[in-house]
């Protein structure tokens, strides 16, 4: 049975945690959009006390932009975790349970995001349950001490692997990839956003790795949408799968998961937090995190996720058609990136001739303008501009058409 097919109730997850009245009391939403008041137009009094100017994120879920903006239900849920103590152990058991159930997966761990979630996963590879062995990482002696990974699938965010103390071997091609394969390999690791790039794809990895009895590791944070993926990799064959909680989820930002095996799940949550003298300590996880992603993950999958798309390809539309007849705009289309950020995206395109700005430029005066925009990042010397429907607020996509258009006609040339 397929995620779409099932019926998620809003099962208790925690009976200590103080949430019964809340979670009976939840209304889902035909698709979920977050409250208005947290939109990037607002002048919202805590960041105004800051100097800090919101935005309005026309990008997509980037980390620097603050990702994405909880649903009222997830942070209701934080705020009332936050009022009764709880064991931390008990509460990653709980929740863990429950994702699993939820996405049909063996075990699950809430981490401090995805680059914990590899951090965490890797050292489960290398240490597993050893006290001894979780105390020294990453001192590596008498240890596996190698990851498997192709050349391609290089990216930065594999320090938080190499934080492990591990050595990241490079290859390209099943033949490669075997003879890297030795009884110092901990693990291999794949990163999802660049399966085009490599000649092994994900079925070949994962067959390569389970023929040498070497746990296999999935980097799929951003991949969320389509909702498919969060069960996708796991009936694949990978071991280990990291997801970001703040994405796409729309999850507290330091929220991730860890799915897989749950003899390499257990091992992960025995190298963190909130256990002492452990790799990952200081990625702490909270009761407020578990508690509001799990419920964020609730709601995503109760979403009526076509009807989000077809709003999704008004907003674009609406944008494209902002910039109709723009002098020197050659090109608006709609487009959907590959694997990561999957969902409907606007480009314009221009002849820099007709209007002498580079996406840079185009970028900086919505991002001073007012209301603050900020749009998704590409080649800053070329004439092409994306935008990212996604993470709008309702209406907001009105006022990037708006700003878009002024921008790119002569009363918008000049900031």
């Amino acid at each position: 049975m397929s995620l779409s097919d099932k019926k998620f109730g809003r099962r208790i997850f925690v009976r200590d945690a103080g949430l019964l009245s809340l979670l009976a009391q939840l209304g889902w939403p035909r698709f979920l959009k977050a409250s208005p008041s947290g939109g990037g137009g607002g002048n919202s009094s805590v960041y105004a006390r800051l100097g800090v100017r919101p935005l309005i994120n026309a990008a997509g879920t980037y980390t620097a932009l603050s990702a994405s903006l909880l649903p009222p239900e997830a942070a209701n849920a934080m705020h009332e975790a936050s009022r009764s103590y709880v064991s931390i152990p008990e509460l990653h058991s709980a929740a863990g349970k429950r994702i699993s159930e939820l996405l049909g997966v063996e075990a699950a761990l809430v981490t401090a995001g995805a680059a914990a979630s590899l951090t965490l996963g890797t050292a489960a590879c290398v240490a597993g349950k050893d006290p001894e062995k979780i105390k020294r990482l990453p001192d590596l002696q008498g240890m596996k001490s190698e990851v498997i990974i192709q050349k391609t699938h290089r990216f930065g965010y594999d320090h938080a692997v190499r934080a492990v103390g591990v050595k990241l071997v490079e290859a390209e091609g099943r033949d490669e990839l075997e003879r890297a394969l030795s009884d110092r390999t901990a693990m291999t690791l794949f990163l999802n956003s660049a399966d085009p790039k490599g000649q092994v794809k994900r079925a070949e990895f994962v067959e390569i790795a389970r023929k040498a009895g070497v746990p296999s590791m999935i980097d799929a944070a951003a991949d969320v949408p389509p909702v498919q993926r969060l069960s996708e990799y796991n009936k694949l064959g990978f071991d280990l799968v990291c997801f970001s909680g703040g994405k796409g989820l729309q999850g507290p930002q330091c929220s991730g998961l860890l799915l897989g095996k749950k003899d390499l799940i257990d091992a992960a949550f025995l190298n963190g937090s909130p256990h002492a003298d452990t790799i990952l300590r200081g990625a702490k996880v909270g009761k407020e995190e578990i508690v509001g992603l799990l419920v964020a993950l609730e709601l995503y999958l109760q979403r009526d996720h076509k009807a989000q798309w077809k709003d999704w390809e008004q907003q674009v539309e609406y944008i494209l058609k902002a910039v109709h007849g723009v002098p020197g705009v050659t090109k608006s289309e709609m487009f959907v990136p590959d694997i990561a950020n999957e969902s409907p995206h606007a480009r314009i395109t221009w002849d820099i001739k007709t209007l002498p700005l580079k996406r840079k430029d185009v970028a900086k005066r919505l991002k001073e303008g007012e209301p603050r925009i900020e749009v998704r990042p590409s080649g800053d010397d070329e004439p092409v501009l994306e935008v990212a429907v996604w993470m709008l607020q309702p209406k907001e996509y009105r006022i990037v058409a708006r700003r878009i258009r002024e921008v790119l006609t002569s009363q918008g040339l000049h900031p």
